[in-house]
């Protein structure tokens, strides 16, 4: 078991290459392989995610394990599905307890052929693919969507297309129009008829050249690091973000404006691509209110960033955080405590700090198997002098070259 000691610079002058959205080269894959085509998107992430879907797409084993990467079991599910191939979808032992019923159900009511190898609702899947039928189908919208970006994704190969509705309280609803945008662009008619149905016709994908634009969710460890430093002249640039993003993580510039960081947009090519520069403002916030029900990935660098700012908060919208890599919620209030930070939680959806605080351990940080536990709270080195780490490499899930990219920016590194 790896473990880094990290240290923070007294002062920030960096340019930062982020890495290209996951999100986006996820959903482009599926429908670059939907197409049939041969133009691979361009950028596409180089993070543990984007390449085990890769891999499958590429390769087509009779077993696909696809680790800890949730968002290729579930797009993988719905792809394999309606394909021809038959199938065993696996992953990590964590993995294997995440449920994907509600996906499996939409599945076979559409026509799949899916079987549990081990656990009903859970994976490993064996799954033998076929053209699907489609027509209408109801799911909550209160789960990941995920789930939902799946099935839409499939909605234009399917015979009679996909009318998809979504019952209750949508949530994640940007990254749902993300979906819908990319496949607006190779050719898909899909769009919201009303406020909770989404009609997506029979008709073929066209294949053709995509730039993925870069993470906006990435960026967000660097606002939480600008927040943190102590250096009132500090400046990062970010290259590669889209100005108008896709991503619903984009909003970050929003919230950390409140917490003391300016961002400023700068044109650098021919694309929509742009440099980001991130200062440091003065803010006068002493407490925090905010839903993350539309940007949950969000939730612990914003959560981290506060309890070491002094800000309380009352955040909610955080149901998803329960069956991410890990209970997301449960991790934030153990590995806080060790900061010397009492947080509360209520309804499985809900974060507290009304500022009570305990004395700190300084126990090594535990990052749950989950990349964003790591990079949330590599920043609190600004506030903690000698911040020890556990399995600090769960990091390549989503954003491989980080440690690489703190060191360019001036953070001492030690593995021990």
């Amino acid at each position: 078991m790896k473990s880094y000691t990290i240290n923070a610079p007294l002062q920030i002058d960096a340019t930062i290459e982020l890495p290209a959205s996951k999100s986006i080269s996820n959903r482009a894959l599926i429908i670059y392989a939907l197409s049939h085509g041969g133009i691979l998107p361009k950028n596409l992430s180089d993070c543990d995610d984007t390449e085990v879907i890769i891999a499958a797409l590429k390769n087509s084993p009779d077993i696909i394990d696809i680790k800890a990467a949730g968002t290729a079991m579930r797009f993988m599910t719905a792809f394999l599905s309606s394909t021809l191939g038959s199938h065993t979808i696996t992953g990590t032992e964590r993995m294997q307890h995440r449920p994907i019923k509600i996906l499996v159900d939409a599945l076979k009511s559409l026509g799949a052929n899916i079987s549990y190898i081990k656990e009903d609702g859970f994976p490993p899947l064996h799954i033998t693919g076929k053209q699907l039928t489609g027509g209408h189908l109801q799911i909550p919208g209160n789960i990941s969507s995920q789930y939902i970006s799946a099935l839409l994704m499939i909605g234009p190969i399917l015979k009679q297309g996909l009318e998809l509705e979504l019952s209750g309280e949508i949530v994640s609803r940007p990254y749902i129009n993300m979906t819908l945008k990319i496949m607006a662009y190779f050719g898909a008619e899909a769009q919201w008829e009303s406020e909770n149905i989404i009609k997506v016709s029979p008709k073929p994908y066209i294949n053709k050249a995509y730039l993925v634009e870069n993470d906006w969710s990435g960026s967000s460890y660097w606002y939480e690091i600008m927040a943190l430093c102590k250096d009132d002249q500090a400046k990062i640039h970010l290259t590669g973000l889209f100005r108008n993003s896709l991503q619903g993580d984009s909003v970050i510039q929003d919230i950390f404006a409140k917490l003391g960081v300016r961002t400023v947009f700068e044109e650098s090519g021919t694309d929509a691509t742009t440099t980001v520069t991130l200062t440091k403002t003065p803010y006068h916030l002493e407490s925090f209110t905010y839903d993350f029900t539309k940007c949950p990935d969000l939730a612990q660098t914003v959560v981290v960033t506060c309890c070491e700012l002094g800000i309380k908060f009352h955040f909610t919208g955080l149901a998803s955080l329960k069956i991410k890599e890990t209970d997301r919620i449960e991790a934030l209030k153990i590995e806080l405590r060790k900061l010397g930070f009492i947080l509360h939680d209520e309804h499985d959806d809900t974060l507290i700090w009304n500022g009570d605080r305990c004395e700190a351990s300084m126990a090594p940080i535990d990052t749950y198997e989950d990349h964003r536990m790591a990079m949330a709270f590599a920043p609190t080195c600004f506030v903690h002098k000698d911040l020890l780490m556990n399995n600090p490499q769960v990091v390549s899930k989503s954003y491989p070259h980080f440690w690489d990219d703190l060191r360019q920016a001036n953070f001492l590194i030690k593995q021990n």
